[in-house]
């Protein structure tokens, strides 16, 4: 158990390393817009594997965002979010746009047995090579100071992760949270313009969420906020819909198996909250992998009538989050019967 524990301790490290390795423009500071105008940006995210998250921080809504600017997954957000910029929109950057550099290995460490046969093969030195892709300079150098940050905790949290009774579960997951969000840089640029001034507001808040920074907050509420406030609805829903839509979507992420649509049967309300909204619920699904078909099941916890956790019978400690975008129509009675 040993071996499979640094084994995904190391997995999770390099897959840190390697999304941070691959993968605006000359309008005004956007905190100097007008309220008026300021209340009219759009910055679209529906369907996204990580739309609430891009809302809330569009909005400025910091208070509500889930995770921690130390945490891996946001520095992979922003790091991922200049690259696809770069990538997509380089007409939008300044003049002063400066170089992503990308992580490479100068010098390797090769171990080898008594025959001579290679055991091991550890980097230990790194430099930084040109990744001919641009970003704005404030937004590269938070980017930069918050890497630096978080260098001092790897140790730590490398530590962390190999005492983490379910740490296989936590690197699954974050691949499934990379996959997700290299889906997510696919469709940004096709959902919102690249000089949009929207997409500077988002850039802006995004750079004072990783500097810790008070946002620039609009007015009214985040949907996402709004439909927790409310919760979800009451009388007969077409739950097998629902699961069915939240498996076939988070499938989107898995590595290997491939979901097999409509084949949730089976389901099961185990339990109810007073206003006869499930509280969890199981369900069986079917699924290609190297095996051909085969079944598996998946449960579904509810917050305040809403969907708010999904556990699959292979890693069942793992809470993977719900698609937003689809909680939001089943809060909305999309899924009534």
């Amino acid at each position: 158990m040993r071996i499979k524990t640094t084994t995904s301790v190391l997995v999770l490290l390099a897959l840190t390393i390697g999304l941070t390795s691959s993968f605006v423009s000359n309008q005004k500071d956007p905190s100097s817009i007008p309220d008026q105008i300021q209340e009219s940006l759009s910055f679209h995210t529906d369907g996204l594997f990580n739309a609430e998250l891009f809302d809330y921080i569009f909005r400025g809504e910091f208070e509500s965002v889930k995770i921690m600017r130390t945490d891996t997954q946001f520095l992979m957000i922003f790091e991922q979010y200049l690259r696809t910029f770069g990538k997509q929109c380089p007409s939008s950057l300044p003049s002063n746009k400066v170089e992503i550099m990308n992580w490479v290995c100068a010098t390797e460490q090769v171990t080898t047995n008594g025959y001579g046969i290679e055991t091991d093969r550890t980097c230990i030195e790194w430099t930084t090579v040109g990744s001919g892709l641009y970003a704005r300079p404030d937004l590269y150098k938070a980017k930069l100071s918050l890497e630096s940050l978080m260098s001092k905790d790897v140790f730590r949290n490398a530590i962390a992760m190999a005492a983490d009774p379910n740490a296989i579960g936590n690197s699954v997951d974050m691949i499934h949270k990379a996959n997700g969000l290299r889906n997510d840089m696919a469709q940004l640029f096709s959902l919102n313009q690249c000089n949009n001034p929207g997409v500077r507001r988002f850039e802006e808040n995004l750079k004072r969420f990783a500097s810790s920074q008070e946002p620039i907050r609009m007015k009214g509420t985040s949907k996402y906020t709004t439909m927790k406030v409310s919760g979800g609805p009451t009388g007969p829903q077409n739950l097998s819909r629902l699961v069915d839509d939240l498996v076939a979507n988070h499938s989107q992420t898995w590595a290997f198996n491939r979901y097999v649509p409509g084949s949730i049967s089976g389901l099961e309300v185990y339990s109810k909250d007073n206003q006869g909204r499930p509280k969890n619920l199981k369900a069986n699904y079917r699924y290609k992998g190297f095996a051909g078909s085969s079944a598996g099941w998946v449960q579904v916890s509810f917050e305040n009538g809403l969907p708010k956790c999904i556990y699959f019978f292979d890693f069942p400690q793992n809470c993977k989050n719900p698609n937003s975008s689809i909680v939001a129509s089943y809060a909305q009675g999309k899924y009534k019967n």
